[in-house]
């Protein structure tokens, strides 16, 4: 799954994310570029210079290993939360 982000500049980040989330999420460059300087930061992307699909130079995006394990962690953490909360309503419909 996580392939299908990357590697990627910025603007096609903004417009697969907004693809995968059937346009749930809209980001715009003053959201994604400050988050992506602090991904980078954290070690948890690499960014290389390479060239547009119109041949502009751009900084590539990629997770690195340890962004991945991040990742994953965070994917991981977000399906406990969302089991807790599919509990609490199924509970909550039983009580009605």
């Amino acid at each position: 799954m996580y392939e299908a982000l990357g590697p990627l500049h910025g603007y096609r980040i903004a417009r697969r994310l907004e693809q995968i989330s059937g346009n749930a999420l809209a980001l715009n460059q003053g959201t994604l570029y400050p988050a992506l300087v602090r991904l980078e930061q954290l070690g948890w992307v690499s960014t290389k210079w390479g060239d547009s699909d119109t041949g502009r130079r751009v900084k590539v995006y990629a997770l690195t290993r340890a962004g991945r394990k991040q990742l994953q962690a965070e994917e991981d953490e977000w399906r406990r939360v969302v089991g807790i909360v599919d509990r609490f309503f199924r509970i909550s419909e039983d009580l009605s």
